[in-house]
């Protein structure tokens, strides 16, 4: 199979392309044939050595994908070869940017007809994170208000959508640039970040979803109201320090499960969540990708279409 592999660790510079052996289904998983599978923005911290992974190189990285059953190992059921299926890999399993990977069985989930196999691979990691984090960890309700940091981006977008078919308030912010898309998202207020302190809200507000890291993390407990929590995906593996005894700081596991799978698979064919806007590249351009996301000022999805 063709893939796009690292022989140590590095910049961007360090991706190659070439061909490496086919995966086998061994029991309980099954081969997929990838169509599209997507860039993540942990995907060059695991690339320079940032997360200090165990490797064996040749590396593949990548976590979600979108394609069609090839091959069915003993003891699976409810699989054929022909199948459109999405999935995100395993905790410790990476391997999605190249045409083929195999994965167990039960964290695989049948994509709807009517989504593209490129809007679901754009949807998997995104959906996964920010149903994890919005639904089961901040427990966002329904007349809520929650502010979501960084809007334009894949988890964000999402989860703008998500928290406002929950019936919640929404506050987004964004750069100039992405105003006006993140409001057409959902959000019921955008803030541009590079006119406008956040912090100016005051305290208004329930929850915080935040994507961003960095200051803009440690920032967003100004914001919440007494008994509020926020989320954070961008801080590493937990939540940055406050000197409020009031709020919590919360940091979100992002388990992966067929049933969560299947939820982001009806959110998007209910229409209560779009697929993000998405930039299409060969995987021959993974270099590139990282450079764009590693940039991190860009807004949708950057989605490897394989075949």
């Amino acid at each position: 199979m063709k893939a796009a592999y690292i022989e140590k660790n590095g910049g961007p510079e360090v991706f190659k392309y070439g061909d490496l052996p086919d995966p086998k289904a061994g029991a309980g998983e099954i081969v997929v044939d990838i169509v599209a599978a997507t860039v993540n923005g942990a995907d060059w911290k695991v690339r320079d050595g940032g997360y200090g992974n165990s490797m064996k190189f040749p590396y593949v990285l990548g976590r979600d994908f979108s394609g069609l059953v090839a091959a069915v190992g003993e003891g699976v059921t409810g699989f054929k070869v022909g199948d459109e299926v999405f999935a995100v890999l395993p905790p410790g399993q990476e391997g999605t940017y190249a045409e083929k990977v195999a994965i167990k069985a039960e964290y695989v989930a049948n994509k709807p007809a009517g989504l593209s196999h490129v809007d679901a691979a754009a949807l998997a990691l995104t959906g996964l994170t920010a149903i994890n984090s919005v639904d089961d960890t901040l427990k966002l309700k329904r007349g809520e208000t929650i502010l979501i940091q960084g809007g334009a981006g894949g988890v964000a977008s999402f989860a703008i959508q998500l928290a406002k078919s929950i019936g919640a308030r929404v506050i987004s912010t964004a750069s100039a640039a992405n105003v006006d898309y993140v409001r057409s998202l959902g959000a019921d207020q955008v803030i541009d970040y590079g006119k406008e302190d956040f912090t100016r809200l005051g305290q208004v507000c329930d929850a915080v979803f935040e994507t961003v890291g960095g200051d803009v993390a440690a920032k967003s407990y100004d914001v919440l109201k007494p008994g509020g929590r926020a989320a954070f995906i961008a801080s590493g593996a937990k939540a940055p320090a406050t000197s409020r005894s009031d709020v919590q700081g919360l940091r979100p596991p992002v388990p992966r499960t067929r049933a969560a799978m299947e939820r982001i698979a009806q959110l998007a064919v209910s229409g209560a969540v779009k697929p993000p806007e998405v930039k299409l590249f060969k995987l021959a351009d993974a270099a590139e990708t990282h450079r764009i996301s590693q940039g991190r000022h860009f807004r949708g999805k950057l989605v490897f279409k394989v075949r």
